[in-house]
């Protein structure tokens, strides 16, 4: 299948999560000549821009960051010729969505935390989560952020989480940046 467009995201996390909601609306992404790319970290998408974009193989492009990466995401875009974007909405009209605070942050509030403790459960490490929960830097944080770290402490535990937390979505309740994406490609 020839290569028709790319989705740059930061990590494999989001990688999984892409591809676990275009699985879910019944869509294989490969098979559409849609390819999503972890590119390793914000600061890479001028690289991958640069090899993607018009400069490189130009392919139709979208993607998704974290709220903390937007800047990177748009001074890479606008080094590719692909900008300049004002706010946040110009990011949005040229395939690129944030996401506040981060995709976990997202995904745990469209679930809420109940169904996401629920489906920490069914894995097998509510034990686990409680245990990380009674850690003194833990305490006094929200049930939101401590699941955030969870899901982060564990060797592969944050890939696995984005693919679950995204089965377990009602479909009226995916995030919008997200959505949006899913949309756009």
């Amino acid at each position: 299948m020839e290569l028709r467009g790319v989705v740059l995201v930061e990590g494999l996390s989001d990688q999984a999560a892409v591809e676990a909601l275009a699985g879910r609306r019944g869509r294989d992404l490969a098979s559409e000549g849609i390819r999503v790319v972890p590119i390793g970290g914000a600061q890479a998408i001028a690289r991958e821009l640069e090899r993607f974009g018009p400069r490189g193989l130009d392919v139709e492009l979208a993607g998704l960051c974290d709220a903390g990466e937007e800047q990177d995401f748009r001074r890479g875009l606008e080094r590719a010729g692909l900008g300049p974007r004002a706010g946040r909405a110009g990011l949005e009209r040229q395939g690129f969505f944030v996401c506040v605070d981060d995709l976990e942050d997202e995904l745990i509030r469209a679930l809420g935390f109940e169904a996401v403790e629920g489906v920490v459960d069914a894995q097998g490490e509510l034990r686990a989560f409680r245990t990380l929960q009674k850690q003194p830097a833990q305490r006094g944080r929200t049930t939101e952020a401590q699941l955030r770290r969870f899901f982060g402490s564990g060797s592969g535990r944050k890939i696995r989480y984005a693919r679950l937390l995204v089965e377990a979505l009602d479909p009226a309740r995916v995030p919008r940046p997200l959505d949006l994406l899913l949309a756009r490609i």
